[in-house]
């Protein structure tokens, strides 16, 4: 995703395959106006925990900011991931995001200890939130 790269350098470097997605292990939205995709969101099992479910891919084309896309597709995997037996969610993010963190501190989302792919990075942030 070009955004990552101009806030990082890089592109996001989780390894993650497809089929992480499928259901009932996981699950991809996309929000769609007009045809033409606006907004994704997927979630996964986090480390195949049946209680677990980590949300990954929180993306708003640029031109579709500001308009409670992040909040509606958000709340689609919350309640995806709790009707798929999922108690909570966690999620990693980085402060060259400051409005990803303050969407998700919005949405009771709070400061976990870091983990994951990005876990010993100094601008990680990890949240979590019991659905």
């Amino acid at each position: 995703m070009a955004d990552l790269k101009e806030r990082y350098g890089e592109s996001d470097g989780t390894p993650i395959a497809a089929v992480e997605f499928d259901p009932p292990d996981g699950g991809f939205f996309v929000a769609y106006l007009d045809g033409e995709p606006l907004a994704c969101a997927a979630w996964r099992s986090h480390q195949k925990s049946e209680d677990i479910g980590e949300v990954k891919r929180v993306f708003v084309a640029e031109k579709s900011r500001g308009l409670g896309l992040a909040r509606q597709i958000m709340s689609a995997i919350e309640e995806d991931a709790r009707a798929h037996g999922r108690q909570r969610l966690i999620l990693e993010t980085g402060i060259g995001q400051p409005e990803a963190i303050a969407l998700y501190q919005a949405l009771g989302y709070q400061r976990i200890p870091d983990f994951g792919h990005y876990r010993d990075e100094s601008g990680v942030r990890s949240f979590g939130k019991d659905l």
